[in-house]
């Protein structure tokens, strides 16, 4: 191992919604070297903080390694996806989402892959073109919005509300229209930390699995301690997290290309990120 990280912080991105839950609460509860500090933020801040050195590694948007895939290296078997419904990444919307074509969509800024997503579902799937505003989706702006795209937490409690008619889950509508599981977020490490500091990046690599694996066996207890942050019962929060997987397995990789492969022919992905790039 690199002597000088004995000392040196290492830099760890983490989602701050519920979704991490079942990982982040079992990380908190184990004993770590007191360099590994963790960054909670939206996966926007992570993405951006990744891109300019600011993180070393952590979960970040899908869509992050997409646009930049020559700068990391993705870990295996870690993701933050969905086969089928997510609960938590919404277009909410009072017409038919069918009919959006020229009408206000106000986008989150919290994730640029679930911007991305409903992009591909609107236009590539539903062949309409609505008019896009990125904005604060419980702010002033959400009032004169035909729909809303809301993540995480947010969407949550807009479901929650029952504000409005229609609730599109995105996982689910990918699932219906691709077959495939969605991959929200992916756990990304910048390519020279990997190539510097491989053992630390291993050593890293293994106890988020053993947190996977533990934070799935005590899910019920999770739930109890996060469900009050939306609010939401315990046993909603249960069946929700029970539904958000953390692997990426061969269907989810197959699931990142085609989106990056979106991506690309919207002209906003690398041609570089397929095949993907693991460490």
């Amino acid at each position: 191992m690199n002597k000088a990280l004995d000392t040196k912080t290492i830099r760890i991105g983490m989602v701050n919604f519920i979704n991490t839950a079942p990982i982040y609460e079992t990380w908190k509860t184990r004993s770590h070297p007191e360099n590994w500090h963790v960054v909670e933020a939206p996966p926007s801040t992570l993405n951006q903080m990744l891109a300019d050195g600011e993180l070393d590694m952590g979960f970040v948007s899908s869509y992050e390694y997409g646009v930049r895939p020559e700068r990391y290296k993705i870990l295996p078997d870690l993701s933050i996806s969905a086969n089928g419904s997510v609960g938590s990444v919404f277009l909410f919307s009072r017409i038919d989402p069918k009919l959006l074509d020229k009408h206000v969509v106000l986008l989150s800024g919290q994730s640029e892959t679930s911007i991305a997503l409903v992009k591909i579902i609107l236009e590539k799937f539903y062949c309409v073109k609505p008019e896009y505003i990125v904005g604060d989706v419980i702010g002033v702006e959400a009032n004169d919005a035909a729909g809303i795209l809301a993540i995480g937490d947010e969407a949550l409690r807009l479901s929650a509300s029952g504000e409005f008619q229609y609730q599109m889950d995105l996982g689910e509508v990918w699932c219906k229209y691709t077959d495939l599981p969605f991959v929200f977020a992916i756990f990304a490490v910048r390519e020279e930390f990997c190539r510097d500091n491989a053992e630390v990046v291993t050593a890293i690599h293994q106890e988020f699995l053993t947190c996977k694996g533990e934070g799935r066996q005590d899910l019920e207890s999770i739930c109890l301690r996060v469900a009050p942050r939306i609010p939401m019962h315990p046993d909603e929060c249960y069946v929700y997290l029970r539904a958000i997987e953390y692997g990426l397995g061969d269907r989810k990789r197959l699931a990142l290309e085609k989106f990056y492969n979106y991506l690309i022919e919207r002209g906003e992905g690398s041609s570089l990120a397929v095949p993907l790039q693991f460490f």
